[in-house]
């Protein structure tokens, strides 16, 4: 049965409304350009929440924009550097589903169509409204004769497209929720990557924080191997809002706590701690999902490197204080959950990668005894793997692998892998 996805364009595809964006780049000399940014973004909300018509909505928003055909252009560059970060990497889902994929907006299309078609996704399947201009390329209304522009306007394409099959729904506002209210979808998928609208969250089949989410809960490829809004970052202590921000946009759930409560030990896989907090020793024990701890201090007499060692921990840490490092410490952490890098740790041999494209990169952590790489090579000779590339460095307690692999291979390679003797931690990267 055809599988049809239906996704959303602003705030969704794009992190920006581009009504938004488009009046900031036409009022940009406005002298009363704020007030009427503050109007345009109230319109916006306001419809996104179904508390105002999306006709009544979109003829203000437009009514307000005195914006022409050279502004169009500047707003499709700037849309274009503003691509959702999981769509962005994720674009061969959308090369490989071309003719599955619907970009259903009350948008326009003149900005959507050159943001949208390098990520192969079929003109014709771009369903948006469009402007009407003057002579002299100035922006003077839109086609009120598409269903696009009317209430409900999501609703009644579909009803005109007639549809078969399984149909998805991806989208963050209140037009992509009626498409499952009337019954034109199966599932409404609330995306949530760029903005959290609480009265769309309520109705929706799935909240997605993210478009790895969406593909890892349907089974699809994803260039990740685990989406990162799945991966819980714990952050202790007075903590400096940059090494927040740092990563909280990398896009991982994100905890402040004051100290490491009971209820986040067997679930947290990062820390990050902030000068002068510590770490109790039979809770980091038992905090067997923890991959990576980042310091903003000396994290000697603070964490037990011994333990992190023996567990595959990687710790990243600060000793010299140096203010840089409020945001270098998060990074590195972050590199080595993206990337598998362990450059400057304080406990793991150093390890700096480059991104191998088209394979997938496998991480092997292990008591450094003699041969254990050659029952990881075993195994793969076993499944007939093509190894791309392999990197290993020891220390005198552990060994680290990383071994990038062809995109194919049978997934009972992963479960031999953990299960060599002296094996720490497995994971795979993506």
């Amino acid at each position: 049965m055809r599988t049809t996805y239906i996704i959303d364009f602003d705030s969704t595809f794009t992190q920006v409304e581009a009504l938004d964006e488009l009046t900031r780049i036409s009022l940009k000399n406005h002298p009363d350009r704020e007030s009427i940014y503050k109007q345009i973004e109230d319109l916006t909300h306001l419809s996104m929440e179904g508390k105002l018509s999306f006709r009544e909505s979109l003829h203000k928003r437009v009514s307000l924009l005195q914006a022409n055909s050279d502004h169009l252009k500047q707003l499709v560059t700037r849309l274009k550097k503003k691509i959702s970060a999981s769509f962005l990497r994720n674009k061969a889902f959308f090369e490989k589903h071309s003719d599955d994929v619907l970009i259903v907006s009350g948008g326009f299309k003149e900005f959507i169509t050159p943001v949208v078609l390098p990520y192969h996704i079929r003109k014709e399947n771009i369903y948006a409204n469009s402007f009407l201009f003057d002579d002299l390329g100035n922006i003077v209304g839109y086609d009120d004769a598409n269903p696009l522009s009317e209430e409900g306007g999501k609703v009644k394409l579909l009803k005109e497209l007639k549809l078969a099959g399984n149909i998805y729904g991806i989208g963050d506002g209140y037009s992509d929720f009626q498409l499952k209210e009337l019954g034109m979808i199966k599932k409404f998928y609330a995306f949530t990557e760029n903005i959290e609208r609480k009265p769309i969250l309520e109705k929706a089949d799935h909240i997605t924080p993210s478009f790895d989410e969406f593909l890892y809960v349907n089974h699809l490829p994803m260039a990740i191997a685990y989406p990162k809004n799945r991966i819980l970052c714990l952050i202790i202590g007075d903590m400096p809002e940059q090494a927040v921000q740092a990563l909280k946009k990398d896009g991982f759930s994100i905890r402040h706590k004051n100290t490491f409560e009971e209820k986040y030990v067997s679930d947290v896989d990062m820390m990050l701690l902030a000068i002068d907090e510590k770490l109790d020793n039979e809770q980091l024990e038992r905090a067997v999902k923890l991959k990576t701890i980042g310091y903003l201090g000396n994290s000697k007499q603070k964490i037990p490197s011994g333990i992190c060692t023996q567990m595959g921990i990687v710790v990243f840490d600060d000793p010299k204080n140096n203010p840089r490092n409020i945001e270098f410490i998060p990074k590195r952490m972050i590199d080595f959950i993206n990337k598998g890098d362990t450059y400057l740790s304080e406990n793991f041999p150093n390890l700096q990668l480059p991104r191998m494209v088209g394979s997938h990169r496998l991480i092997h952590i292990h008591q450094n005894v003699p041969g254990v790489m050659a029952q990881i090579n075993q195994v793969f000779a076993q499944h007939t793997i093509n190894i791309v590339s392999q990197f290993l460095m020891t220390n005198p307690q552990i060994g680290y692998v990383i071994t990038d692999i062809n995109s194919k291979y049978d997934k009972q390679v992963l479960k031999d892998l953990k299960q060599i003797n002296y094996t720490i931690k497995f994971r795979v990267l993506y």
